[in-house]
């Protein structure tokens, strides 16, 4: 029965993972990056029930040893379902993925992006809506290839423009909005 119901959750956490790509970071064009990598299908969603540190590590050294031997993957949304519900928690585990990362001399060829329910920028207020920006149903590593991101940076006209933008549409929308949007897509 925990079998069925652990398949069910990790269903249900990929289905609200991708809903919430294609709803804000592609719908709201928060990434405007993203649409090509999802449209081709190549964006990995790799979501695991594991609680524990170590677990949660080894899934990520899974997932980045999975890029490096899948080149057709270009990226990978690693989806903790149970894992650091704690914001705080979940910036400990980024740090050590970044430093295993680093650790294999991975940096450079890869790199690490941060979503959490909980995400709070360090300069923002909790309630500042420009949190939502990094704010996604479930804890969320993104490991992208370096190399594409140098691609997608060269072809937009003024990339330090987008962080501004998404701050500014999250600040129209108000908290409130994005509450709702991302509770409705958490249904769990």
């Amino acid at each position: 029965m925990k079998l069925v119901h652990d398949n069910l959750l990790l269903q249900a956490v990929e289905t609200g993972t991708r809903q919430w790509l294609e709803r804000v970071v592609i719908g709201l064009n928060l990434c405007p990056f993203a649409r090509r990598e999802f449209d081709a299908g190549r964006v990995r969603f790799a979501v695991t029930a594991h609680t524990e540190p170590e677990a949660l590590l080894l899934e990520f050294a899974s997932e980045l040893n999975r890029l490096q031997n899948e080149p057709q993957i270009a990226t990978t949304l690693l989806v903790f379902a149970r894992g650091v519900p704690d914001f705080f928690d979940y910036l400990d585990l980024l740090d050590m993925a970044q430093a295993w990362l680093e650790e294999q001399g991975l940096e450079g060829e890869y790199q690490l992006a941060s979503f959490h329910p909980d995400y709070l920028f360090a300069d923002c207020a909790a309630n500042d809506a420009a949190n939502f920006t990094n704010r996604s149903p479930w804890p969320v590593i993104h490991l992208l290839r370096e190399e594409s991101v140098e691609q997608a940076i060269a072809s937009h006209p003024d990339t330090a423009r987008i962080p501004e933008r998404n701050i500014r549409l999250a600040r129209e929308k108000g908290g409130t909005w994005w509450e709702d949007l991302l509770k409705n897509l958490r249904p769990l």
